[in-house]
């Protein structure tokens, strides 16, 4: 099966990586990680979320990130989970944001304060607003495979929920893996479910969290139906923060070994990202989780 020749990493590691850390990382850590990150040649870096602070204080200094990122933090997306966080990204001249839906009711009573169907009448507006305003809008979809209050979400339920957030607008839908349970078999049925509902694989990307230590082999079952467009977290940083079972997601180092190991162009110098890596598990107090980060720094 031939396999794509380039791929996207969508570096998240700034906003999904650092939004569920105990302790508050500086402004200024943030923005020299997020420089380190982009000089390495990741081409797509979400730079934080203007989410309330109340909910996650670890990224209540989204607009001192920004207004520090200058004019190269306007290309760079921005999660906002309401009208509220879109205003604050107007604001500031963001070009690109995204929103994060949920596929299960349970999650998006607890994540949204929704329900399933409410979800939509919240993003409608939202969507509908930075399009007129000229921005680029991204969906993500959460708990696609499993969810810790419902269990296995069933594949048409995912795909209703997916389409119906892409369908308000977006240019990509991201399916995420919230809790880390997806298997192989499940991350192919649900993108042939996606294509068979008439979505293309250049409009989908994949999120995948590493709590089974399934997530390498979860993208490699993605790239063989050919999604070209990865979720990635440097040093394998993040989490979920109202989901306690999700842990840290794919490591850009371990997603990028694989792919230059393919001959799958990424446009990343793993040298640096790797030294990056290395140099935030310093600022944090701990080793990377990584394990490419730990076998080429040790």
């Amino acid at each position: 099966m031939a396999l794509p020749e380039k791929v996207t990493i969508w570096e998240v590691g700034p906003r999904d990586g650092l939004q569920n850390e105990s302790a508050l990382v500086p402004t200024e850590t943030k923005v020299a990680f997020i420089g380190r990150l982009v000089d390495a040649g990741l081409p797509i870096v979400e730079a934080t979320s203007f989410v309330h602070p109340t909910w996650v204080p670890q990224l209540a200094d989204a607009g001192e990130v920004m207004t520090a990122l200058g004019e190269a933090g306007r290309e760079m997306p921005v999660l906002v989970p309401n009208e509220r966080g879109l205003d604050r990204a107007l604001e500031l001249g963001v070009k690109h944001i995204a929103i994060f839906g949920s596929a299960t009711e349970t999650f998006a009573q607890r994540n949204l304060n929704r329900s399933l169907d409410g979800q939509f009448a919240m993003f409608e507006p939202t969507v509908r607003r930075a399009r007129d305003a000229g921005m680029d809008v991204r969906a993500y979809v959460s708990m696609c495979f499993g969810d810790p209050w419902e269990g296995n979400v069933p594949v048409p339920q995912v795909v209703e929920v997916g389409k119906r957030l892409f369908d308000l607008g977006a240019s990509q839908l991201s399916l995420g893996d919230t809790i880390g349970v997806g298997t192989a078999g499940q991350v192919k049925a649900l993108l042939r479910g996606f294509t068979d509902a008439g979505m293309t694989t250049g409009q989908l990307a994949v999120h995948f969290h590493d709590t089974y230590g399934q997530a390498l082999a979860n993208a490699y079952s993605a790239l063989e139906e050919g999604i070209t467009t990865f979720d990635a977290s440097a040093g394998g940083l993040g989490g979920c923060p109202y989901a306690e079972s999700a842990t840290g997601n794919l490591a850009t180092e371990d997603l990028v070994w694989m792919l230059n190991g393919l001959g799958i162009d990424t446009g990343v110098d793993l040298d640096k990202l790797v030294a990056t890596s290395a140099w935030m598990a310093g600022q944090l107090g701990r080793p990377s989780p990584s394990r490419v980060v730990t076998a080429l720094s040790g």
